[in-house]
């Protein structure tokens, strides 16, 4: 297996600091809200929602075995506003992923705006270019999808 990267990046109206708050700190408390169809509930397993910190998204799904993913928080840089979350088990890794780690890296565009650069590690064993293609849009599209969402969900308290 080769470890392949896949990359996007997203612009929000949202100002850097609210952005970092949300993604760094309350990501746990806001993703239910954001996203009630998909997750019921997101419990802290191990750790104090910093580095090192376990989360099991409890997730609406039919299927028992598709109800729940565990995700590590790898790396939280204050500094780089850079948050770095791998899955450990659940649905991405059920979905022709063997690792899956997903970089989110905050930049400052103006007052009220930030771009996010997505990068996204994982290993797959399906191989070639059409595949690689694939793959790359089937990992960058929950997190695009999620920005949305988070932006629209910060956007009424930011520009107030």
């Amino acid at each position: 297996m080769v470890m392949k990267e896949a990359k996007a990046e997203s612009k929000l109206g949202v100002e850097i600091e609210t952005l970092w708050k949300a993604l760094a700190k309350d990501l746990r408390f806001i993703i239910p809200q954001l996203m009630p169809d998909t997750v019921e509930k997101i419990e802290l397993l191990h750790g104090d929602g910093g580095v090192g910190s376990i989360l099991l998204f409890h997730l609406v799904h039919k299927e028992e075995a598709m109800r729940s993913q565990k995700e590590r928080i790898v790396e939280v840089d204050e500094t780089k506003h850079e948050l770095v979350i791998e899955v450990l088990e659940g649905n991405v890794l059920k979905r022709g992923f063997s690792s899956f780690k997903t970089t989110f890296k905050l930049s400052s565009l103006s007052e009220k705006e930030s771009l996010v650069d997505i990068k996204v590690a994982y290993e797959t064993e399906k191989d070639g270019e059409d595949e690689q293609a694939r793959m790359d849009a089937i990992a960058t599209a929950p997190p695009l999808y999620f920005l949305q969402l988070l932006e629209n969900f910060l956007l009424p308290t930011s520009n107030t």
